[in-house]
C-alpha cells in the first residue's frame, strides 16, 4: 500500500456505499468523481469507485459565522477538525485475507516482471497464481471494512491486479484507455466482450464513432471474432474526418487491416467519389424482402396495421415475389384479388403507393441473379471482417431495411451451423463468433417492435448461436428495457438526459451509486465502462485513435496502387472466397 493515506472510513453500508472523511492534509479538490481508490481493512482490501464528494463541518456555528476570505490562519486552524471533506465510495471488489499473505506482492513485481501468471476463476474476476503458490483472487463485495479503515489511492499494481495487462498470454486483453489520474492501461477482456451483446452510448459529439472504431480494431487485432459492420455514415471502412478545429482524417479499418477487411457498398458512386479502394458492390432484390422487414420500416413508410395484414394475404398468394407483383397491379386487378382472397382494396392500394418508395433505393433490384448475401457470408466464414457502406442511401428507411434483411438471413444460417455443431461436437463445425455493429440502435430495439425483429432475438439469445450485437446509440432510453438488461458491457460517454442515464443502469446492481459518475464525465474522450468484460466499473480517458495507435497494432501504410491494381486486388479477394 502507498505510505500516505487519504482518509478513513467513518460510516456506510453495503447497499448505499461508504462515507470517508479526508485527512486534514488532503485537499478535497484533488478528489474527482470516478477515481479508483483502495481501502485497507483488517482482513481484506477493498477496491472502490469514488461516486460523490461533499463538504462537512463539525459545528453548524462555523457556517453561521464563517472566517473572512483573507483569514488564512483561521481557515487552516479549522481545516481537518472544524471543516473537512467527505467522499462517497462504492465498494466493487475485495481481496480476501489469504491473498494478502507475504509473497503475493513479490510475485506481481520483481519476480514476474510486474505481471504474475494470471488464470481464470470462471466468473470473470481476476485470479493470479503467485510464485509462492498463494492464489490472489478478487471476489464480489459481500461485506464492508471496519470503522476508521484507511483509504489510499490505487497504485499501478492495483490497476494491473484488477484490469490485467494488454500482453497477457492467457487472455485477449485490449487497452481501451487509462484512468483519469494515472498512465496505466485499463483493459477489456475481449473474449468476454464478444460473447454477449454490448453497447456504446453517449450524446452526439462525444466520440461514439471513434470509440466504436477503436473497439472493433481491438477485436480484429486480437482475432476475438469476425465483424459485420453496417456503416450508416461511411465512417468505419475507409478514412473519416477527425473532430476538431483543423481539417484532418483518421484511418479506417480497411486501411489499418488491408488484408482482413472487405468493404461492400450500397452506393458505388458515392464510394468511388470518396476514393475507397477495392470496394465491392452489393445489391438486394424485392423477392428477398419479407413481411418482418416491412413491419420494421412501417413507421418510415407510414403503413397501418391493416396494410400489414393485407401484405400477409399478398405473401400467401404470391410468395416471395409479392412486392414485385403488387407494384404492377392495376386498381381493377386489386379489386378482383380482394373479392377472391377477402382482402381490403383500400388498404392494398395504400400499401402499393407506400411501397413504391422502395423503387428509389439504388441497391434494390426487381430480381438479382447473384446472391450477394451468400458472398458476405463466405467472407465472414473465411475470417474476413465486412463493412457495408451506405453512401447516399443512409436515410433511416434505407438503413433499417437493408440492415434487417441482411442480418436476418445471416443469423438464420448461423442458427443452422450452431445446431450442427451441437450435434457433431466437432471443433471444425464450430461457427466463428460474429459481432454485428448497428447504429441508431433504438430504431431496431424499440419496445413496440423489438419482439418482432431479428435484433431483439439476437440480443436476448446472448451467445447461444455465436452471434452478438454491438449497438451504438445516443438515446439508450429508446431501447427496450429487457434488451438493455441483456447488454453485457456498456461503454458510456457523456449523457445529459435523465431517462438516458437511468436506462444505462437497467439491470445493473448498485447502479444508483454510479449515476453521479456518469453525469460528471467530460464531453470528450471520457467514458464509464461497466459490465461483463471488466471486473468492476471504471472511468477511463479513452485511448487516442492516432498514429501511435496505428503503430501499436502493427498497421502498415496503404501502398500506392493504380486503378488497374485496385481492380486486380478486388478480383483476387473475390476468388479467395469462391467468387
Amino acid at each position: 500500500m502507498p505510505d500516505h493515506a487519504l482518509g478513513s472510513v467513518t460510516q456506510g453500508s453495503l447497499s448505499k456505499g461508504l462515507e470517508v472523511r479526508l485527512h486534514a492534509d488532503v485537499s478535497v479538490e484533488e478528489m474527482r468523481v470516478g477515481k479508483f481508490l483502495v481501502i485497507q481493512g483488517r482482513r481484506s482490501r477493498f477496491f472502490c469507485l469514488l461516486t460523490d464528494v461533499s463538504l462537512g463541518t463539525a459545528n453548524p456555528r462555523i457556517l453561521a459565522n464563517p472566517p473572512h476570505i483573507n483569514d488564512d490562519f483561521l481557515i487552516d486552524v479549522l481545516a481537518g477538525s472544524g471543516t473537512y471533506g467527505t467522499l462517497e465510495l462504492a465498494p466493487m471488489l475485495m481481496l480476501t485475507e489469504s491473498a494478502t499473505e507475504p509473497g503475493y506482492g513479490e510475485s506481481l513485481t520483481e519476480q514476474s516482471n510486474g505481471h504474475g501468471d494470471r488464470q481464470s476463476n470462471g466468473n470473470g474476476l481476476a485470479s493470479y497464481q503467485a510464485n509462492s503458490n498463494a492464489e490472489v483472487e478478487l471476489l464480489p463485495v459481500k461485506t464492508i471494512p471496519a470503522h476508521f479503515s484507511q483509504v489510499f489511492e490505487a497504485s499501478e499494481r492495483d490497476f494491473r491486479l484488477v484490469f490485467g495487462w494488454e500482453d497477457d498470454p492467457f487472455r485477449r486483453n485490449f487497452a481501451i484507455g487509462e484512468p483519469l489520474d494515472m498512465a496505466v492501461p485499463v483493459c477489456l477482456d475481449l473474449d468476454r466482450f464478444v460473447e454477449r451483446s454490448n453497447g456504446v452510448f453517449g450524446k452526439s459529439g462525444t466520440g461514439k464513432s471513434f470509440l466504436t472504431r477503436l473497439l472493433i480494431s481491438g477485436i480484429i487485432h486480437k482475432q476475438a471474432a469476425v465483424n459485420l459492420m453496417f456503416d450508416m455514415h461511411s465512417e468505419y471502412g475507409w478514412e473519416a474526418m477527425r473532430e476538431g478545429k483543423t481539417v484532418s482524417t483518421v484511418k479506417g479499418l480497411r486501411q489499418l487491416f488491408p488484408g482482413e477487411v472487405e468493404i461492400f457498398t450500397l452506393d458505388a458512386e458515392s464510394t468511388k467519389r470518396r476514393g475507397v479502394r477495392g470496394a465491392q458492390e452489393l445489391y438486394l432484390s424485392f423477392d428477398q424482402i419479407e413481411i418482418e422487414d416491412i413491419r420494421l420500416v412501417g413507421f418510415e413508410l407510414g403503413l397501418s396495421e391493416a396494410a400489414l395484414d393485407n401484405a400477409n394475404i399478398l405473401f400467401s398468394e404470391f410468395g416471395s415475389g409479392w412486392i414485385s407483383r403488387l407494384l404492377v397491379m392495376t386498381n381493377e386487378e386489386i379489386k378482383v384479388f380482394c373479392e377472391e382472397k377477402q382482402g381490403h382494396p383500400g388498404s392494398i392500394m395504400s400499401l402499393q403507393r407506400k411501397l413504391k418508395r422502395l423503387e428509389n433505393l439504388k441497391y434494390l433490384k426487381q430480381v438479382s441473379a447473384h446472391n450477394y448475401i451468400d458472398q458476405l457470408l463466405q467472407c465472414l466464414e473465411a475470417g474476413k471482417h465486412v463493412v457495408i457502406e451506405f453512401g447516399s442511401q443512409s436515410n433511416l428507411l434505407s438503413y433499417m431495411l437493408a440492415t434487417n434483411m441482411i442480418t436476418r438471413r445471416i443469423h438464420g444460417i448461423y442458427v443452422k451451423k450452431a445446431e450442427k455443431f451441437l450435434q457433431t461436437k466437432h471443433v471444425g463445425d464450430r461457427p466463428r463468433q460474429l459481432v454485428i455493429t448497428i447504429e441508431e440502435a433504438h430504431r431496431f430495439l424499440d419496445s413496440a417492435i423489438v419482439h418482432q425483429t431479428i435484433f431483439g432475438t439476437i440480443a436476448r439469445e446472448m451467445r447461444k448461436y455465436f452471434v452478438t450485437l454491438l449497438v451504438v446509440d445516443q438515446r439508450p432510453s429508446g431501447i427496450d428495457n429487457e434488451v438493455m438488461s441483456q447488454i453485457g458491457t456498456r461503454i458510456t460517454c457523456l449523457l445529459n438526459d435523465e431517462k438516458d442515464i437511468e436506462a444505462i443502469f437497467t439491470g445493473v446492481a448498485g447502479g444508483q451509486n454510479l449515476r453521479s459518475v456518469l453525469a460528471k464525465l467530460d464531453s470528450k474522450q471520457q467514458a464509464l465502462v461497466l459490465g461483463h468484460a471488466v471486473p468492476m466499473p471504471v472511468v477511463v480517458r479513452t485511448r487516442p485513435y492516432d498514429q501511435q495507435f496505428y503503430s501499436e497494432i502493427g498497421c502498415q501504410d496503404w501502398p500506392s496502387m493504380t486503378d488497374a491494381e485496385v481492380l486486380a486486388e478486388a478480383a483476387i479477394a473475390r476468388e479467395d472466397i469462391g467468387f
